[in-house]
C-alpha cells in the first residue's frame, strides 16, 4: 500500500485480490476478519464506513495481520478465537482450531447425555476444551471431564472453560487417554487421526501451524482411536456410550476393531454436513 489515501473499501479489495492470488480459500472473508481486527470493529461495522478514509496508524495495523496470513497462518490465530457451536473459544497453536465437522459430534453427544439427570461425561484429548465445554454448558446436570497430554493445551481449555462460566463442572486432568479408577456413562472424542503418511498432503495452514501432536493418529490414522477403545474399557460399565471423530473412510475399520477386539458393539455411524461418514457412535456391552 502506498502513501496515497485508501478507504476501507480500497483496503479490503486490495487484501481479497493478494488473498486470492495465493490461493487462500476464503479470501474475502479472511480480509473482512482481519481489517475489523485491527480497526477494533465487526464485520457489520465494516460495511456501515465502507468509504471511510483509514488513517496510516490504521493502516500499520492492517499490514502485519495481512502479512501473517501471506505466510499462510490459519486466521483463527491470528484472530486468536475461533466460533464453535454459537460460542466463541480462544485458541492458541497449542491446540487444534476447532471445525465444523466436530458440531456434528456435539449434536448427537447431546442426543445420549440426558437434560434431567446427571451424568459423567468424558473428553478425552480435548484440546480447546471446545467439546467439554459445549456439553458442560447445554447439560448443566453433567459432570464433565476434559483430558489432554499438553498443559499448553489445558491451560487454554480452562481459560475458555472460565469465560463460559462451566470452569465449576468441568475437571482438566493431563493424562494420556484416560485417567485410572474413574467411570463414566457417555466418552466423546475427536482424537489424532490423520494417517502418517498423508500429513504432507494436508494444507499448508494445518500441516505446518497446527499441533501435529493432535494430527498424527500412526501409520493407518487409526493407532489412538485402537488405544481409546480399549483404555476405555475398564472406565466404563455396560450400556456406556462413546462417540469419537474419524477421518473419511475410517468409520468401517474402527467398526470392525471394535467388534474384533473390544467390548464396544456399534450403534450408528453419522455424517457430517459434506455427508461423509464423520462419528462412530459405540455401545458398551
Amino acid at each position: 500500500m502506498s502513501l496515497r489515501t485508501w478507504t476501507i473499501r480500497e483496503v479490503l479489495e486490495w487484501a481479497t485480490e493478494d488473498f486470492a492470488r495465493r490461493g487462500i480459500e476464503s479470501p474475502r472473508l479472511d480480509a473482512e476478519l482481519l481489517v475489523a481486527k485491527a480497526l477494533g470493529i465487526d464485520r457489520v461495522g465494516l460495511y456501515l464506513d465502507l468509504n471511510r478514509p483509514l488513517l496510516e496508524q490504521e493502516r500499520g495495523l492492517i499490514r502485519p495481520l495481512v502479512a501473517r496470513r501471506r505466510e499462510g497462518e490459519p486466521v483463527a490465530y491470528i484472530l486468536g478465537y475461533r466460533e464453535f457451536y454459537a460460542r466463541r473459544f480462544c485458541v492458541t497453536p497449542d491446540v487444534l482450531i476447532p471445525r465444523p465437522d466436530t458440531e456434528t459430534l456435539i449434536d448427537h453427544a447431546l442426543a445420549c447425555i440426558p437434560v434431567d439427570a446427571p451424568c459423567r461425561v468424558l473428553d478425552v484429548g480435548t484440546g480447546s476444551g471446545a467439546i467439554a465445554i459445549t456439553i458442560a454448558a447445554e447439560r448443566p446436570l453433567a459432570t464433565v471431564t476434559a483430558t489432554d497430554l499438553s498443559e499448553a493445551a489445558l491451560k487454554v481449555a480452562r481459560g475458555n472453560a472460565e469465560t463460559h462460566e462451566v470452569a465449576a463442572r468441568i475437571r482438566f486432568e493431563r493424562v494420556d487417554l484416560v485417567a485410572s479408577g474413574e467411570q463414566y456413562d457417555v466418552i466423546l472424542s475427536n482424537p489424532p487421526y490423520v494417517a502418517r503418511s498423508d500429513i504432507e498432503t494436508l494444507q499448508t495452514e494445518v500441516r505446518d501451524h497446527e499441533p501435529i501432536a493432535a494430527l498424527d493418529g500412526g501409520e493407518d490414522g487409526l493407532d489412538v482411536v485402537k488405544a481409546l477403545l480399549t483404555a476405555t474399557e475398564p472406565a466404563t460399565a455396560p450400556g456406556a456410550q462413546i462417540l469419537i471423530e474419524v477421518g473419511q473412510g475410517q468409520a468401517q475399520s474402527v467398526l470392525d476393531f471394535a467388534i474384533e477386539e473390544t467390548s464396544w458393539e456399534p450403534v450408528a455411524v453419522y455424517k457430517d454436513l459434506n455427508r461423509v461418514d464423520r462419528v462412530v457412535h459405540l455401545r458398551r456391552i
